[in-house]
């Protein structure tokens, strides 16, 4: 395959296209696999800071030996995400152009909030059975001791298959995983190629208020239908319904995002974990400034019921990227064709 060609329709689906790469690790860039992974009922997300007196190649290098590209192994899928200035030391060529930290609170209207709670580090660990998390999300704790310190700690689950808290269908909108990759990494030719920006929130559900109100209250409020998810006509639909508040497009063109939200939390408290990847962060950005009704203060309908409790973003680097930081992986990586 030539080093120019575009993806063909397989390598898509697995996240890999050869281009040149433009930090010059390999020829062949590959977005790290777990990131479409789907299928996978339980979840944990590590969020650390670096230790005082330790690097941020000490640090990636940790979680790299650790992931072990490529990333699916011993029955589990990991991800792995960087401060995006964490991740500019180490290989600036090798990320998304405006990746940038969240560093102070998204402010909307009515004095609404969105907090801002970056780290430096993230990891997410997938798995079809809790013991086999559990245990993975243990070495990569391990690997990271006295590189860095845990921050916070979340454990996602899926709940009745394909729906949120809310009893709603979750990612309607997510594009197919053959379209996927194009989405949520950049495309191969451009700076950054396979890596993507991801935004990273919990959400907590006020389930005594949301299951108060009424089915048709809460469809208004999604903006889609409750039993399947077939969206309200445009006369139904209000502007501050759900849908219409975090479709973004661009000279007419609807700007996709590739989410893997899951549910999080016991009976007492839950809500959602949200897991958005884009090729360009400013689809994100734009989706909460849209949720939090800055510029023409119509918030998202949603919000009223759902709270973020926090929000961070983090380059995903590709396999190559990890790999070159942990030289004994290297030759785990792709060859180039």
């Amino acid at each position: 395959m030539s080093r120019r060609s575009p993806c063909c329709p397989r390598a898509q689906a697995e996240g890999c296209c050869a281009a040149a790469s433009p930090s010059g690790i390999l020829g062949r860039v590959t977005s790290q696999p777990g990131i479409f992974a789907m299928a996978t009922p339980e979840h944990c997300y590590l969020e650390l800071d670096l230790a005082p007196g330790r690097t941020p190649t000490d640090l990636a290098r940790g979680l790299a030996a650790v992931a072990g590209p490529p990333s699916s192994t011993d029955g589990v899928n990991v991800v792995i995400g960087f401060r995006p200035e964490l991740w500019a030391q180490l290989d600036p060529a090798a990320a998304p152009p405006d990746a940038e930290s969240w560093t102070v609170d998204l402010r909307g209207s009515d004095g609404y909030r969105m907090p801002a709670t970056q780290h430096d580090a993230w990891v997410w660990v997938a798995g079809g059975n809790r013991t086999s998390v559990f245990d993975y999300s243990g070495r990569v704790v391990e690997a990271a001791e006295g590189v860095a310190t845990v921050a916070t700690e979340l454990i996602g689950w899926v709940y009745k298959s394909d729906r949120d808290l809310t009893g709603f269908i979750d990612g309607t909108e997510n594009p197919s995983l053959l379209q996927a990759p194009a989405v949520a990494c950049v495309p191969a030719g451009e700076p950054g190629a396979g890596a993507g920006v991801l935004l990273y929130q919990k959400w907590v559900l006020d389930a005594d208020a949301w299951n108060a109100t009424s089915v048709r209250e809460q469809e208004l409020a999604m903006g889609r239908a409750k039993a399947d998810s077939q969206e309200l006509s445009r006369e139904d639909k209000p502007a501050s319904a759900h849908i219409a508040r975090t479709v973004i497009e661009a000279d007419g063109q609807e700007q996709k995002i590739f989410r893997r939200n899951v549910a999080y939390g016991g009976v007492s408290e839950h809500g959602t974990v949200f897991v958005g990847f884009s090729a360009q962060q400013w689809r994100l950005a734009e989706m909460l400034r849209r949720m939090a009704g800055v510029g023409d203060g119509v918030r998202d309908a949603l919000t009223y019921y759902l709270t973020p409790l926090t929000g961070a973003y983090y380059t995903i680097p590709t396999v190559e990227s990890l790999a070159a930081l942990a030289p004994e992986l290297a030759a785990l990586a792709p060859e180039e064709e």
